[in-house]
């Protein structure tokens, strides 16, 4: 999948409704996104989600995917014990996920690619691992591209078969990423990002809308409940965009 020539786009679900909504609009993979499926399960992101209500939102948004490959937002494997990340992800993967994105956040990398030797040991993933250095300004701004390499080769050598840094947008920064590390480049969408064609153009294989479209309906979801509450049902609320009840209903039927 990462292989062909388009870029691979990942429309971020959070649940299986929106699974649904991403598989009928033509998408060739659904990915999770760990801070909008924390938040439909009533937790904050960052690594808060219990294991069950994890496994319960993967397993509906398996449900409706169909043939779509599914990728799990894993934060950090939600444990600092590599034989406990492992039996977890073994766990997604029965499932029947294809892969996870795993993090390292504010830890040490060694402690990620420890994890990342343990999950390949404990189940086949395709394991997209993601440095941190640019989203958390852990190395000063003349330093971040060559650590974030730094730490790509290091996950890659324990078996990532991808990488993600979040919030490099300089194209020298993108071109010289993805020709320092063999694996394939994934990229978060940002304003700043260069075009899509551009991206292609610097050896970028996949894009993460990330937590983008689960804000987007959050947010017209709380202007609907402000317009609601303050006027009640006006013809301005209802000239809202929406899904019928029957169109959502068919989505989830076929």
């Amino acid at each position: 999948m990462h292989a062909g020539e388009q870029v691979l786009l990942l429309a971020n679900a959070w649940d299986a409704g929106s699974a649904a909504l991403i598989r009928s609009a033509g998408a060739k993979a659904i990915a999770t996104t760990s801070a909008g499926l924390a938040w439909s399960c009533g937790y904050p992101d960052g690594n808060m989600l219990p294991r069950e209500s994890l496994l319960s939102a993967v397993r509906a948004i398996c449900r409706v995917a169909g043939e779509l490959p599914v990728s799990v937002d894993f934060e950090g494997g939600y444990s600092e014990d590599p034989a406990a990340v492992a039996d977890l992800a073994a766990a997604v993967a029965d499932l029947g996920v294809a892969g996870i994105n795993i993090e390292d956040g504010e830890s040490a990398p060694a402690l990620l690619a420890e994890k990342i030797r343990a999950i390949k040991r404990s189940c086949k993933l395709f394991i997209n691992a993601r440095t941190d250095v640019l989203l958390r300004k852990l190395a000063p701004d003349e330093d971040a591209v060559r650590e974030s390499i730094v730490r790509a080769r290091r996950y890659v050598e324990a078996g990532a078969d991808g990488i993600f840094v979040p919030l490099v947008t300089q194209s020298d920064a993108i071109r010289t990423i993805a020709r320092s590390v063999e694996r394939p480049l994934n990229v978060l969408a940002v304003p700043s990002l260069p075009t899509l064609k551009e991206l292609q153009e610097l050896g970028v294989r996949r894009v993460s809308a990330g937590a983008l479209i689960s804000r987007f309906a959050l947010g017209a979801a709380r202007n609907a409940v402000a317009a609601f509450l303050e006027a009640g049902p006006t013809e301005a609320l209802f000239a809202q965009p929406r899904l019928e009840n029957v169109d959502m209903n068919a989505l989830l039927k076929s």
